[in-house]
């Protein structure tokens, strides 16, 4: 059971970050995944491989929320001049 966990984590993450040029969201999801991942590897006693997928969860958040403000700071203005 921890096995198919394991594996069906990992694919999300990878099809996640295969995607993730196409929307933001996609970056959520690899987050998403990554922290799945993190949990596999500390529930299968790997925790070198829990600590790097909970490094990786904490960067595609981050870079989540650096797409979304940079986004949002392009958004042209309603209603003013200039």
């Amino acid at each position: 059971m921890l096995t198919a966990f394991g594996v069906t984590a990992l694919t999300f993450m990878m099809v996640a970050y295969a995607l993730e040029r196409r929307d933001r969201r996609m970056v959520i999801a690899f987050a998403v995944g990554c922290a799945l991942s993190s949990t596999y590897g500390f529930l299968s006693g790997a925790w070198a491989f829990g600590v790097v997928e909970a490094i990786w969860t904490l960067v595609a958040l981050h870079r989540s929320g650096s797409l979304r403000s940079s986004r949002w700071a392009r958004r042209p203005r309603v209603g003013r001049a200039g």
